[in-house]
């Protein structure tokens, strides 16, 4: 499953309904179960098709601080092969035939494609709200561990006292939004390479 984390003022409610409008409709169905910390947005080619296989795809969307971890599941490809198979095999036997196969050919196409779809139509959802996949502003503050005052994200030492903070630095992966520590040279959501951050001291 393909998870990322958007960071800001987005909630699975609203993705949700970002994902309905655009998806129930036309030749697709999309229903909604779950809470409003915990939903899960179905994608279904509608039953009874008059052309094209039948495909799925699963969105789930989970409330985490500051954000919502959005997992994008494996879309079912069987009923596309095998329409697509129909359609190969009869312009084999007769290359006219892929006239009749026309309309089946534009929907396994379509339906080829939602996963793409879903991913933009999650993108442009979360910048129409500021969402990123950096930190938001709330956990962009560290607390000092020795004397719990509060400082920027980036502070070598804490303001007040001087105590070192390099350890408590958090970050996200720049392909996903996970949240990794400072000292993780691999993203644990994605594998995605990173590059370590050594915190330096600041003279006093």
């Amino acid at each position: 499953m393909d998870q990322r984390i958007y960071h800001g003022k987005l909630t699975p409610k609203d993705m949700a309904q970002a994902l309905m409008g655009e998806f129930n409709r036309g030749n697709l169905r999309a229903q909604v179960f779950g809470n409003e910390k915990d939903l899960v947005v179905q994608i279904v080619t509608k039953e009874w098709l008059q052309s094209g296989g039948q495909t799925a795809l699963s969105v789930s969307l989970k409330q985490v601080e500051d954000g919502v971890a959005i997992g994008i599941g494996k879309q079912a490809w069987l009923g596309v092969a095998a329409s697509l198979g129909q359609t190969l095999f009869s312009a084999w036997r007769n290359p006219w035939n892929l006239l009749n196969r026309l309309d089946d050919l534009a929907q396994d196409i379509q339906s080829m494609q939602l996963s793409e779809d879903v991913v933009n139509v999650i993108e442009k959802t979360a910048r129409s709200v500021n969402a990123s996949y950096e930190l938001s502003e709330r956990l962009r503050r560290l607390t000092c561990e020795y004397c719990g005052s509060a400082n920027p994200v980036g502070a070598s030492n804490c303001l007040a006292c001087g105590a070192p903070m390099g350890k408590l630095q958090p970050r996200t992966c720049t392909q996903c939004g996970f949240v990794i520590k400072t000292t993780e040279s691999q993203c644990p959501n994605c594998g995605h390479q990173l590059s370590i951050i050594i915190p330096t001291a600041i003279s006093r």
